[in-house]
Formats: structure tokens, sequence, C-alpha cells
């Protein structure tokens, strides 16, 4: 399987959007999120994390605390085999609103893109293992860990994009 590189997803995930009305942005399947939703989850969870890696750039030196298993065997599957599942609860703070405003949830994405971009030409290499913020599902995450998260986490969400535009 082919992993996704962090600067393919502003055009893996805006790009089946670019041109398209409003309408093809809210149009979802009843019970699903539409594409405005799903960038929006997408937008607060990159934006989020890049937001608490520039909170802690000047901390000292952090370790990884111990993993479960069951982030051990999510790191595996995810991070490693590059297979995003499915059917998994997000967590409420990654959650979309019902109907977000398609320009804010747009600018939210590429600003926080843009963020991610800017921390790792600013702390890396020299902060690549010693630098973490906590994932949810998978622990405590260094800065190359999280591009490679979200490249994944992007590409599994752009498939249900290409889905609701082509249905």
């Amino acid at each position: 399987m082919r992993t996704t590189a962090f600067t393919d997803v502003p055009q893996l995930v805006l790009g089946p959007l670019a041109g398209r009305p409003d309408a093809d942005w809210h149009r979802a399947p009843p019970g699903k999120w539409s594409p405005a939703q799903i960038v929006q989850h997408l937008a607060i969870g990159i934006d989020g994390s890049a937001r608490t890696f520039e909170s802690r750039r000047a901390h000292a030196p952090m370790r990884r605390r111990p993993r479960t298993v069951r982030e051990r065997l999510a790191y595996l599957v995810i991070l490693q085999l590059g297979w995003y599942p499915t059917g998994f609860q997000s967590p409420a703070a990654v959650l979309p609103v019902e109907r977000p405003d398609r320009a804010a949830v747009e600018r939210q994405f590429r600003e926080g893109l843009a963020r991610f971009l800017a921390l790792e030409r600013e702390l890396l290499p020299a902060r690549a293992r010693d630098l973490f913020v906590k994932h949810p599902r998978l622990g405590d995450l260094t800065l190359p860990e999280w591009l490679r998260f979200h490249a994944a986490h992007c590409a599994h969400h752009a498939k249900q994009i290409r889905e609701r535009l082509a249905g």
C-alpha cells in the first residue's frame, strides 16, 4: 500500500472539492458526515495537534510514556502497516458541527497544514525523538509520527469525500 506523504494532503482532501458548489460540500448519506464535516474533523485534529507542538517546542527533552497494548496495536496497524481501520467513533474533541462553514473549515485545514510544515522545518531533525504530543488512540507521538498519522487519516477520509461526491 502506498503511503500518502503529508505534502500530498491538501490536494488529496481539497482537490476533489475544488470548484464544487456548496451543495456538494454538504451532501451526505443519512447518518454520515458531509465533505464539509470531514474537512472540519481533519482541520480540528491537524490544527490542534500542531498548536500543541507549538506550545511545547521550547520544552526540555521529553520521554515517551509506555503505550498500552491497545495503543501498540493501533500504532502497528495505522503507522507501520499503513491501514486505517473503519468503524471507530471519533473523540468528542474532533467532532464536526452539523453544517460547518465551507470557507472557515478550508482555512483552518490549510492553516493547520502550514503549521505542521513550519514545525517540521523548525524542529526536525533536532527534536525528532524527544518531543511528544499524546494521541487519544496511539499514545505519545513524535512530530514525524504525527505527520504520518495525519497523512494516513486524511487519505482514509479523502476516500469518503470522493464517495460522497460520486453519489
